[in-house]
């Protein structure tokens, strides 16, 4: 059965493509969860529609997201967790987390896939951390403190 994903699904696809799928998967799992709809001459525009919209709101948030970046340009943001004597953290920093507490102390709504991150961050003190967008590029610290 061919249908057309509304959201993000784990091993079948990304949002609006279109995947042939067992018929009882789609029935059973993915339609009645809003995860995809059949895929219809109809839904096919109206899926089309919807990703040009979705596509031209993404374009004018990273051309904002550009203009507002020098704001946290060499900035320091701190963030305090739990951790062992010896400074390691108990759970890992996730970008996540990192946008949380940039939005908190900058002001500045960022998207998680714009921070780059190797690995979670496990240990106290000082990282520096890499926001891009397109082929623009800042850093800023990242001061993680034990509670």
């Amino acid at each position: 059965m061919k249908v057309i994903l509304i959201k993000d699904v784990k091993k079948v696809g990304r949002k609006y493509e279109t995947k042939e799928v067992s018929a009882g998967y789609a029935v059973n799992f993915l339609i009645p969860r809003k995860l995809a709809e059949a895929s219809t001459e109809a839904s096919m525009k109206r899926i089309h529609n919807l990703k040009a919209r979705d596509e031209g709101e993404r374009k004018i948030q990273e051309d904002l997201l550009m203009k507002n970046l020098k704001s946290v340009d060499g900035k320091t943001v701190n963030l305090t967790a739990s951790a062992n004597d010896k400074g390691h953290l108990f759970k890992g920093i996730h970008q996540d987390e990192i946008v949380a507490a940039v939005k908190e102390q900058t002001e500045l709504d960022l998207a998680p896939e714009y921070i780059v991150l190797e690995k979670p961050i496990k240990e106290v003190g000082e990282h520096e951390i890499e926001v891009k967008v397109q082929d623009k590029s800042v850093k800023f610290k990242l001061v993680i403190d034990a509670e």
